[in-house]
């Protein structure tokens, strides 16, 4: 049996995404720039999709900008809070310390550049203090950014208060929505942030376009320069195909999203229940407020590479919490800030759901996982050592 458990990654393209690429690409190939019908006529079909993506989100249509994913949406808006903040002389980043490396490697280069950058921790369960997150902001603040969903455990922030608070304290906030639009119910209004970004491939949509929500009033710098296009704050013509896939993976995503979340949901918890009754092992992150696919674990005395590896070759396409695959020998930074020891923290294993996944699939799963965990811990030194009382266990 073959098993994508790795949606979080990247999901497959929707039918409905792939043939309206290929139509626009066809019939619709002029430059939204250009003058002339057949330009006029992409840019036609350009706002409309701007305007059906702002339908969606609950904003106006000039507050969203196309760009090529969330990394380049999530840079743009700090980039742009912070140069704000800096000519007003506030000069102070909230954030938290489980952010996307989108965020993290902005914010770190924002602190070689003089700016105060506080990562708040987050408790074992994977969620920020709306507590922590007040007692951080003064004067000084010019941005909050804590993400809508997390990318490696699931779990939920409570963006709807941080935005309340930041409001408030007119103080702008940012929210990386990847993981969440198009799995859980976002609206901008209800969130009160000022910047919202979202990627097209983690719904259904092609890899390489996504969108930036920016309230109106609400500063926007350029990262890129040469041309006029997206109100002349995103040089480069627009990949209208890609766009209009987007669009169309977004809107049947959010059609299906009562009955899919539903079912995923299900399912999620089935594969919780079947991986919770491996010894020593743990939930990442908190059961219950989280995303519908998201299934994080770690298993103690075992290297989650070799737990990859070993579940491809099974047909099971899943990814890790470790670093390790990406040639790092540092593990996740989520799960070290949720309390996991770095030799735990090694052992992880992300499985993503989606709609396309079927009961029987998570029955495989259930069926699977367990035994190649056993496998790897019958070799591991560690494992014999923790059996022997020469080491602690963990979990």
């Amino acid at each position: 049996m073959k098993v994508y458990a790795d949606n979080a990654a990247t999901a497959k393209m929707r039918e409905s995404a792939l043939r309206v690429y290929a139509e626009t690409a066809q019939n619709f190939y002029g430059n939204p720039s250009s003058l002339h019908s057949p330009g006029q006529e992409a840019r036609s079909l350009l706002e409309e999709c701007r305007e059906e993506i702002a339908a969606v989100l609950g904003a106006k249509p000039k507050e969203i900008l196309f760009t090529s994913g969330g990394s380049e949406a999530d840079n743009q808006a700090i980039l742009s809070a912070a140069h704000l903040g800096k000519l007003k002389g506030k000069m102070k980043i909230v954030s938290t310390a489980i952010e996307h490396h989108a965020v993290l490697h902005t914010l770190n280069k924002l602190k070689k550049e003089g700016y105060e950058i506080v990562l708040l921790p987050v408790g074992s369960n994977g969620i920020v203090r709306i507590e922590d997150v007040e007692a951080a902001l003064d004067d000084k603040t010019c941005l909050v950014s804590v993400m809508f969903a997390n990318n490696e455990i699931g779990t939920l922030q409570p963006v709807e208060e941080i935005g309340r608070l930041c409001r408030a304290k007119k103080i702008l906030f940012h929210t990386d929505a990847v993981q969440a639009v198009g799995h859980t119910a976002v609206n901008v209004e209800a969130i009160g942030c000022d910047y919202l970004a979202l990627s097209a491939h983690k719904f259904g949509g092609p890899k390489g376009v996504g969108a930036l929500y920016v309230r109106t009033g609400a500063p926007l710098y350029s990262l890129i320069e040469g041309g006029a296009q997206e109100r002349g704050k995103r040089a480069g013509t627009e990949d209208l195909p890609a766009i209009r896939a987007m669009t169309a993976a977004l809107k049947e995503a959010i059609g299906e999203l009562p009955e899919a979340a539903k079912k995923v949901t299900a399912m999620r918890d089935r594969l919780i229940e079947g991986l919770e009754k491996i010894p020593h092992s743990a939930l990442n992150g908190d059961r219950e407020k989280r995303l519908p696919g998201n299934v994080s674990f770690c298993f103690e005395g075992i290297e989650g590479e070799s737990l990859l590896l070993l579940l491809d070759d099974k047909g099971i396409a899943a990814s890790s919490g470790s670093a390790c695959t990406s040639g790092s020998l540092d593990p996740s930074h989520v799960l070290l800030a949720i309390g996991r020891v770095h030799d735990v923290a090694h052992g992880s294993l992300r499985l993503t759901l989606s709609a396309e996944n079927t009961p029987e699939e998570i029955e495989y799963l259930i069926e699977e996982v367990p035994k190649v965990v056993e496998y790897l811990r019958h070799m591991s030194p560690v494992w014999r050592d923790l059996q022997e009382g020469k080491r602690t266990f963990i979990l």
